[in-house]
C-alpha cells in the first residue's frame, strides 16, 4: 500500500504537504489552542433552548457488551464513565439503543423499555458523576446528553451473534446478495402496519428517555439500518416508500409523535448524507494473505436505489435530497440538531469510517483514507451553507490522529460545522478533548487511535468492542487473546 501513515508525518507542515500531494483541500491550523487562548473548540453554542458548553461531541457506538436483557454491563458503564471524563459537552447517544427486541444488532445491544429504565438511568448517572468529578460541581449545567434510538433493519441479530434475522425496507439488488437473501423472499420485508407499530415504540422510548433525564433523543437514520434504508426505498410500495414524501414519512411521524407527547425533549437525527455502491475485496493480497483492495460491486440497472448519490452514477454524491430532508427537519419537524455521517460500515467502510487497517471482514482501502475524511467534511460544509440555523455535528475526524485538533479547530473557525464528533478515538484516549482545551500535550501518552479496527473486528467475531491494542483494560481480558487467535487463523486460512 502506497499510502503514508499519519504517524510518519512529524510536523504539521509535513501533514499539509501530504494533503497537497493528494490534491485534498482541507484547512489545518498551525497548533491547537487551549480554552484560555480562545480555542474555537471551547466556545459554547445554543442548541434549541440549551447552551452547550463546547464544540466537542461523543459519537454513539455499539459495544456489544450489554446483558441479554438489554441492560448495561460493567464494560458499558466504564465506557460511559470515560465519556464523562472526556470533556466533551455534547454526548450524542453514547450508545445505539434498540426500541424493540427484534431490532437489535446483536443479542447484547442495549434496549430501552420500562424494565430497563433504572439501569439506563444508572448509565446516565455514571457519566454525570465522572463529569462532575473531573470538571467541577456545576460542570453538568452545560452538558447536553442524548440517547440514540434505533432499529437495525437489514442487520438485525437479536438472538445469535452469527445469525442475521433481517427486516428490510425493500429488496435491494446488491445488498440482498451480500447477506444471502432471495429476491423472491418477501417474508423479510417489514410491512406498513409493522412500521406504524414501530413508530409508536420510538415515541414510547422517547418518553422513557425523558423520564430518565436525557435532554434529547436521536432517531437514527444512518449506516444502512432501517431508518436509513427507508430513505432509499424508491421501489417500496405503500405510504412509506416511493416518492420523497413517502420515503421520509417514517421519520416525520416519529418526530411529530415525540413533539406531541414529549415536548420537553429536543430531537436529533444521525443521518448518512450519501450512499455509494457496496464494495468488496478484489481477491486476496498475496504477501499478507489478507483481503485485497476494495472495489465497487457491479450494478447493471439504470437507477440505483441509494440516498444522496446520483442514481445513474451511484459513485457520485448528490446532496439535493439530503438538503431538502434537512430543511424539512429544521422547519417543519422540530429537529434541532443533526449528526452527519455517510455510507455504511457493512458495505463500504472506507466511505463511512476511513481506516488504514481494515476490519477482518473488510478490504484494503481503495483510496488514501484521508480522501474519505475530506469527502465527508466537504459534504457537511456544503450542507451547512445550504441549511443554516440547524446545529450540525461532523464525522470522520479520528483518522487525522495527531492532527485531529488542528483540523477540527480550523474547520470550526471556517464555519463549516458546529461540533466535531469523535468515536473510535475515545476508546483509546478518551481524555484527549479535555487535554486539548487545557493546553496539555495530548500525544505524550501514545494512546492516539491508529485505526487498527480491532474495535470492529472484535464484535464482528462475537467479542465485546474496545481498543484492544491501546487500552490496558482490554489488553488484560481473555478476549484479547481470542482476538489474536481469530486474526491469525484468518490470515492462515487465506494463504
Amino acid at each position: 500500500m502506497a499510502y503514508r501513515r499519519i504517524a510518519s508525518m512529524k510536523t504539521v507542515d509535513e501533514f499539509r504537504d501530504y494533503l497537497s500531494q493528494l490534491g485534498l483541500d482541507l484547512p489545518v491550523d498551525d497548533e491547537p489552542l487551549s480554552q484560555s487562548q480562545g480555542s474555537p473548540l471551547a466556545q459554547p453554542l445554543q442548541v434549541g433552548s440549551f447552551l452547550v458548553g463546547n464544540r466537542w461531541a461523543v459519537h454513539p457506538m455499539e459495544g456489544w457488551d450489554g446483558t441479554l436483557s438489554g441492560q448495561p454491563s460493567e464494560h458499558t458503564l466504564r465506557r460511559w464513565n470515560n465519556f464523562g471524563e472526556s470533556g466533551c459537552k455534547l454526548i450524542w447517544g453514547g450508545e445505539a439503543v434498540a426500541v424493540v427486541p427484534e431490532g437489535r444488532a446483536n443479542p447484547n445491544q442495549l434496549m430501552i423499555n420500562p424494565d430497563n429504565e433504572s439501569s439506563l438511568a444508572e448509565l446516565l448517572s455514571v457519566l454525570k458523576r465522572a463529569h462532575v468529578k473531573n470538571f467541577g460541581n456545576n460542570s453538568c449545567d452545560d452538558l447536553f446528553v442524548g440517547l440514540q434510538l434505533t432499529h437495525s433493519g437489514r442487520y438485525c441479530r437479536p438472538n445469535r451473534k452469527e445469525r442475521l434475522e433481517p427486516r428490510i425496507a425493500y429488496h435491494h439488488p446488491l445488498l440482498d446478495q451480500r447477506i444471502g437473501l432471495s429476491p423472491d423472499d418477501d417474508s423479510v420485508i417489514i410491512s406498513d402496519a409493522e412500521l406504524e407499530q414501530l413508530i409508536e415504540k420510538y415515541i414510547q422510548a422517547a418518553r422513557i428517555a425523558s423520564r430518565i433525564g436525557f435532554q434529547f433523543v436521536d432517531i437514527k437514520h444512518c449506516h444502512g439500518y432501517l431508518g436509513h434504508e427507508l430513505l432509499s426505498g424508491f421501489t417500496r410500495p405503500g405510504k412509506y416508500g416511493g416518492d420523497f414524501n413517502g420515503r421520509t414519512r417514517f421519520l416525520r411521524e416519529i418526530c411529530e409523535g415525540i413533539r406531541a407527547t414529549s415536548p420537553e425533549l429536543q430531537i436529533g437525527v444521525r443521518l448518512s448524507l450519501f450512499d455509494s455502491l457496496p464494495y468488496q475485496p478484489s481477491g486476496m493480497d498475496e504477501k499478507s494473505g489478507r483481503p485485497g483492495v476494495g472495489e465497487p460491486m457491479k450494478y447493471e440497472g439504470k437507477e440505483y436505489t441509494g440516498f444522496g448519490c446520483k442514481r445513474d452514477s451511484p459513485l457520485r454524491v448528490d446532496l439535493r435530497e439530503p438538503i431538502e430532508l434537512l430543511r424539512r427537519m429544521r422547519d417543519e419537524w422540530g429537529v434541532t440538531l443533526v449528526n452527519l455521517s455517510a455510507g455504511s460500515p457493512y458495505y463500504n467502510p472506507h466511505i463511512q469510517r476511513p481506516a488504514y487497517f481494515p476490519p477482518s471482514d473488510g478490504y484494503q482501502p481503495p483510496e488514501d483514507p484521508l480522501a474519505g475524511c475530506v469527502r465527508q467534511i466537504q459534504a457537511v460544509a456544503e450542507i451547512k451553507k445550504a441549511v443554516p440555523h440547524l446545529a450540525m455535528v461532523g464525522t470522520a475526524y479520528t483518522y487525522f490522529q495527531e492532527y485531529l485538533p488542528h483540523v477540527a479547530q480550523a474547520v470550526l473557525r471556517r464555519g463549516d460545522v458546529d461540533f466535531v464528533g469523535i468515536g473510535r478515538l475515545l476508546l483509546s484516549q478518551w481524555q484527549l478533548p479535555a487535554q486539548v482545551l487545557r493546553g496539555e500535550d495530548y500525544r505524550a501518552k501514545k494512546k492516539i487511535c491508529r485505526t487498527f479496527s480491532d474495535c470492529t473486528t472484535g464484535p464482528r467475531n462475537g467479542l465485546i468492542s474496545g481498543c484492544y491494542p491501546l487500552d490496558d483494560y482490554y489488553k488484560k481480558r481473555p478476549e484479547f487473546q481470542q482476538l489474536k487467535e481469530i486474526k491469525s487463523a484468518r490470515n492462515q486460512k487465506s494463504k
